[in-house]
């Protein structure tokens, strides 16, 4: 429905959890402040100046936009170093590209947080048989699981010093799953607790959802490598494309060479006149994820009054800007599906259906009329197809327009 058909009633529950979320809207605002200001502190320190912005075509040798990236990116990450590359085809592609330079053959590989997201069963092996997958190419694989919601620490500490793990996956976001996202002293604990039980093994960090959530990010509290893509919060809602990788410099050097080949590396590879958009992204990145999460907040309140579960609850801290709610019926996840769609502002009048989507072991619904894509820091909202019907909303531009949206969902199911 067009906004201006969101029933009277829709609009006044929106209005009353608005005024409730006034303190939580101003805590989010404040941590978009403090990053944004660590990202000026990059950009100015490292002189990003216009010639930064001119693209590169063939081999991209002496991009200067693409080698300044990088090293504003590892400054706003706290890393030794990083690369920011178009040529990442999605985040999925830059956590493999980071496990494959943590790993080789007869090492093991322990996911400390349960199953890791659909897609990257598949590139690590542990669904399907893949040609190239790491256990095609002998890493093992363990995992634990979690623990009411929650890191096991025990269970892990005792996994690394049994497996000794040449590397742990740390997945920040709950992906498909109803856990929750790993908040910031969490995930420094779990670090610090894999380190002190097996000091050699690298953390690698599926950062997803998780950028600019906080003030700190997962290389600033122990993580030897994050990854994550750029059509989600750190390329806010400008970048076309892409995925990076940051950490110890050694282990970016490995992951480069993943990327491309060995020898070439991060050397190579044109930006085909990207460069403004991405450095523009990544300074917008903080405020368009306060945008997402304030719309994420509105969400849970709205829905909470209307007796649905939801998580984290709108007063919760978050450690990614994903809202889970439990819709209980295939109806209600299409309803609500179908609601964000039609207030979306691109591809409004498109229905969506379920399907079986690559990568993924149950049928799948998708909402996502944006403007680029794919785009996770666009609105968007998705679920499988499976008990007790999840849906996962995400995203939102602007504040103004994630509330339209949410707003057209909740009306959606409640007109049914």
């Amino acid at each position: 429905m067009r906004p201006s058909e969101i029933p009277q009633q829709v609009r006044e529950l929106a209005a009353r959890c608005e005024a409730k979320l006034s303190g939580r809207f101003a805590e989010i605002d404040a941590v978009s402040a403090a990053c944004t200001e660590r990202i000026m502190e990059a950009f100015q320190e490292l002189r990003v100046s216009e010639a930064c912005f001119a693209g590169t075509t063939g081999y991209g040798y002496d991009d200067l936009g693409r080698e300044t990236l990088d090293k504003v990116w590892a400054r706003v990450f706290g890393a030794e170093k990083a690369i920011v590359r178009i040529g990442f085809v999605n985040g999925t592609h830059a956590i493999a590209s980071a496990l494959f330079a943590a790993l080789r053959p007869g090492d093991t590989l322990l996911s400390v947080m349960g199953a890791p997201y659909d897609t990257l069963r598949t590139a690590i092996g542990i669904s399907g048989d893949e040609f190239g997958s790491l256990r095609f190419y002998g890493v093992d694989y363990a995992q634990v699981d979690t623990l009411d919601g929650g890191p096991d620490y025990e269970g892990i500490r005792r996994a690394c010093m049994e497996l000794r793990p040449a590397a742990a996956l740390i997945q920040r976001s709950r992906g498909y799953a109803g856990r929750r996202a790993l908040l910031s002293g969490e995930l420094e604990e779990l670090i610090r607790s894999i380190k002190s039980a097996s000091p050699e093994t690298v953390c690698v960090v599926d950062n997803c959802y998780g950028e600019f959530v906080d003030t700190v990010e997962p290389t600033m509290l122990g993580a030897d490598l994050i990854a994550g893509s750029l059509i989600k919060n750190p390329g806010g809602g400008l970048a076309p494309t892409g995925g990076y990788i940051a950490g110890r410099a050694e282990l970016v050097d490995r992951a480069a060479n993943r990327m491309t080949v060995p020898g070439i590396g991060g050397e190579c590879g044109s930006t085909l006149g990207n460069n403004r958009l991405l450095f523009q992204g990544l300074f917008m990145a903080p405020h368009t994820t306060a945008q997402a999460l304030k719309t994420a907040a509105l969400c849970a309140a709205m829905l909470g009054e209307l007796g649905y579960k939801s998580a984290p609850g709108p007063f919760e801290p978050r450690g990614d800007i994903i809202q889970t709610i439990t819709l209980e019926t295939p109806e209600n996840l299409k309803r609500f599906c179908r609601g964000i769609q039609s207030g979306s502002p691109v591809d409004s009048y498109v229905t969506p259906e379920t399907w079986a989507m690559p990568g993924y072991a149950d049928e799948v619904i998708m909402a996502a009329g944006a403007f680029i894509q794919g785009s996770s820091i666009e609105l968007s909202c998705d679920g499988p197809m499976r008990e007790p019907y999840y849906a996962f909303l995400q995203g939102g531009l602007t504040y103004e327009s994630g509330k339209l949206g949410v707003m057209n969902a909740i009306a959606e199911m409640l007109d049914k």
